[in-house]
């Protein structure tokens, strides 16, 4: 039962943060869970990263709907742009997840930590890059579709920290990179949990896995996170968002060291 709860408090905590400082929940969920699930005496301590990773790609399936579906009520979606470089993100986050199976914990963990790095100093810095170019044809979208779809499934993101900067440097509306973003997280959360589902499937695994999946962590974590985005996004409105931006930033370095160092430890 204290797992339980745990999964839905680590939900809410997510929830709130992404819907208000507009991160995506895997930096938060997957040194959390790698934490949660190695201090499990029915988890193997050598899968702990890679049931974290599958199981935060796995909740984007039911965040990003959410999102996608209040962007497109505002019309910020480019669907030209989601249909082009969805091929690209399919193939991207199948390749990403089969990768990360093949990737020991520690070398994985290192990769991780070091992309939450770059996340919170992007969030410390504000750094946005400038408008210099047009969007590439199809051959390129599918290209960059590729790129991005493999690193968010090795980190377990839905991609807007990569798909936002891409987009608003090609000269797309910073409005519409985000409800594009948005939309795009649906494609990573498909093919990431397929690849996940895939490679973990010949595994041991504990009991409620789905391959790299955890169902029971998933369900725990879910409801509260949905409801309690939308929460986190009025509150934007109210706090100092520039100022809890580089707290959390902070909190992300910390957290990933702290997964670091119970992993190498």
């Amino acid at each position: 039962m204290e797992w339980w709860l745990a999964y839905i408090g680590l939900g809410s905590v997510v929830g709130f943060a992404a819907g208000m400082l507009g991160i995506g929940g895997g930096v938060i969920m997957v040194p959390v869970l790698t934490m949660m699930f190695s201090a499990q005496s029915e988890f193997d301590a050598n899968m702990a990263l890679h049931l974290a990773l599958g199981t935060s790609i796995a909740t984007i399936l039911f965040t990003s709907l959410s999102s996608l579906r209040a962007h497109h009520r505002h019309g910020a979606v480019l669907w030209n742009v989601v249909f082009r470089i969805t091929p690209g993100i399919l193939a991207g986050t199948l390749l990403g997840a089969l990768i990360a199976s093949h990737v020991p914990i520690r070398p994985l963990a290192i990769f991780f930590s070091l992309f939450v790095c770059f996340t919170a100093a992007q969030m410390i810095l504000d750094l946005k890059p400038k408008a210099s170019r047009q969007l590439p044809g199809t051959a390129g979208m599918v290209g960059v579709g590729v790129g991005i779809g493999t690193l968010s499934a090795l980190v377990a993101i839905g991609g807007g920290a990569l798909t936002v900067p891409f987009l608003t440097w090609c000269n797309v509306r910073v409005q519409n990179a985000i409800g594009t973003s948005a939309a795009v997280g649906f494609p990573i959360a498909i093919g990431g949990s397929l690849g996940y589902i895939y490679n973990g499937w010949s595994h041991a695994m504990p009991t409620g896995s789905l391959g790299y999946i955890y169902l029971p962590a998933l369900l725990g974590m879910v409801p509260l996170s949905m409801l309690a985005a939308p929460l986190g996004a009025r509150m934007t409105h109210r706090l100092p968002v520039v100022t809890l931006k580089r707290i959390f930033a902070c909190l992300l370095i910390a957290l990933a060291a702290r997964m670091l160092w119970k992993l190498f430890a």
